[in-house]
This record gives C-alpha cells, sequence and structure tokens, in this order.
C-alpha cells in the first residue's frame, strides 16, 4: 500500500526534476525579464479531466518563489471542464516561466492516470472488484503515479519489491515449480504478510490451491477461463482467502467481462504506463 512521501523528501525529489530542466540557467528568462518583474499565472485545462497533482505543480513553483501567492478553486479528484482554471498564482515572473514546463509536465501526467483511471472504475462500477494499479512506473515517479491512481479511484499494488510476496511466471521457472516455489515463500512469511502467486493456466491454478496463500495471480486468462478459475477459488475458500486477481490482456473495453466473472482485483498496467497525458495549460500575464 502506498506510504505518503513526507513533504521534504517530496521537495528533494522536484528539485531534481527541477535542476534537469533548468541545467546552467534558463538564459532565455534570464537574458528578456527584470529580475524584479511580477507575473501572475493559472492553470486552465484544455479538456475535460479529473484533476491530480494541483499542489504538487504548485509546489514546483513555489521552490522558486517561496512567496509565491496561490488560489485554488479546485482540488485533487475533482472533474474539470473544458477552459476550466484549478489555480491561480502571483509572484516573480522568472520563477513562473522558469518553472512552467516541470509544473505542467507533472501535472498533465497525473491528471491523465487519474482520468484513465477513472474511466476503468466507471466501468467497473456495480460489481465489487477493484481496479489496482502495477509497479509499470516510470522510474523516480512510483509515489507520484500510484497517488494519482488513488485520486482516480483505483488502489495501489505493491509500492515494491519488499511490500509483499508475488510469485511469477519467472520465479516458478527458476525454483522448478509452484510447489517449491510456494514452499520456499512460506518460511518468509514471517517476514513479509503477503504471499500472492501468479499462474496461467487451471492447471497451475490447481497446484497452487493445494497450498495456504493470501491471493491468486490469474495472468492473461480469458473472462471465460477467469469465471471458471473464480468458481474453483469460492469452492475451495474456507475463510475468504485466496483473493483472486486477474491482469494481463485488460482494456476498456472488456474490463467489465473480467470484473462480471467475479474477480476481486483487477490490475492495470496501462493506468501507469500507457495513461496518455492530458492537455492543461499554464498561461503567464504581467501583474
Amino acid at each position: 500500500m502506498l506510504q505518503p512521501i513526507d513533504r521534504a523528501a517530496r521537495r528533494e525529489i522536484l528539485r531534481t526534476f527541477l535542476e534537469e530542466d533548468i541545467g546552467r540557467g534558463d538564459v532565455t528568462t534570464l537574458a528578456i525579464v527584470p529580475v524584479e518583474r511580477k507575473g501572475v499565472g493559472y492553470f486552465v485545462a484544455k479538456t475535460p479531466l479529473v484533476l491530480a497533482g494541483i499542489d504538487v505543480a504548485i509546489e514546483v513553483l513555489t521552490l522558486l518563489d517561496e512567496g509565491l501567492a496561490v488560489e485554488r478553486s479546485h482540488r485533487d479528484g475533482d472533474r474539470l471542464g473544458k477552459d476550466e482554471r484549478p489555480a491561480q498564482v502571483r509572484g516573480q515572473a522568472r520563477a513562473l516561466l522558469t518553472g512552467e514546463r516541470v509544473a505542467t509536465n507533472l501535472l498533465q501526467r497525473l491528471s491523465g492516470i487519474a482520468t484513465l483511471t477513472k474511466q476503468f472504475v466507471d466501468a467497473v462500477h456495480g460489481t465489487h472488484a477493484r481496479i489496482l494499479d502495477t509497479r509499470k512506473t516510470a522510474p523516480g515517479l512510483r509515489a507520484f503515479d500510484k497517488y494519482a491512481v488513488t485520486v482516480g479511484g483505483g488502489f495501489n499494488h505493491r509500492l515494491g519489491l519488499d511490500d509483499a510476496i508475488l510469485i511469477k511466471e519467472n520465479h516458478i521457472k527458476i525454483a522448478g515449480g509452484i510447489h517449491p516455489a510456494i514452499e520456499a515463500a512460506r518460511s518468509f512469511r514471517d517476514r513479509v504478510a503477503w504471499l500472492e502467486v501468479e499462474v496461467t493456466t487451471i492447471e497451475e491454478l490447481q497446484e497452487a490451491l493445494k497450498w495456504e496463500v493470501d491471493a491468486i495471480l490469474l495472468d492473461n486468462m480469458n473472462p471465460g477461463m477467469v469465471r471458471q478459475a473464480v468458481e474453483m477459488v469460492h469452492a475451495h475458500r474456507t475463510t475468504g482467502k485466496p483473493l483472486v486477481e486477474a491482469s494481463g490482456g485488460i482494456a476498456l473495453d472488456n474490463v467489465r467481462r473480467f470484473a462480471e466473472a467475479g474477480v476481486d482485483w483487477i490490475s492495470v498496467g496501462a493506468l501507469t504506463h500507457s495513461a496518455p497525458a492530458v492537455d492543461i495549460g499554464f498561461e503567464i500575464e504581467p501583474a
């Protein structure tokens, strides 16, 4: 489960993003804009979206101008229509111009993730299936990306490899089969509370059900196979576990079929690796 980044750590990450873009200095702004010049900037949605990352975008700008005056009209999670303005800032014109790209890049990316996540969540409305993310995130952006998923109504899977034991296909190959893989993993139960195993066939599922695990991941099964697998798991359950997760080959046009097959979780890598950045502008005017 995602743990929030503390403010100091978040600011340090954002500073590295700014350093990457600014380099030895924003020579265009330094050459053209007097140091005393003030400006007002406002974010504007160019298309309908779910807002995520507005506070992060503003924090980028405040790292360049600690005296920035901020007026927010919307919060993360709000639906914005075309031309709506979620926030306005007033301060040093140089800071607004220099920080514009990093701030808008993050805001566009996170709002894109939240918007796509909300579409998946809406698509399974009325079922008990939860939409989860994966570790398929951009390096350095995982905490931000996973935060955006929660803003869109989704849930977080593992934040990292230390969160839970998830035995996947390659682990099973190296271990010599599901049986030895699960048996070895059980020796770590005192260190890691959660144990999940991935299966790709009904035969592998039958083998996995011989062991006490917390969840079973059905990988790249079609909805018909998923329904059969869910029925097998439910017949085996005695305490509400194992939970059933579906993943692989899931898109907006078929996600409801997987949800209606009875799974508990649906993990979608596309939420973070393929969500299109939404169009959000940052307009700057003299103050």
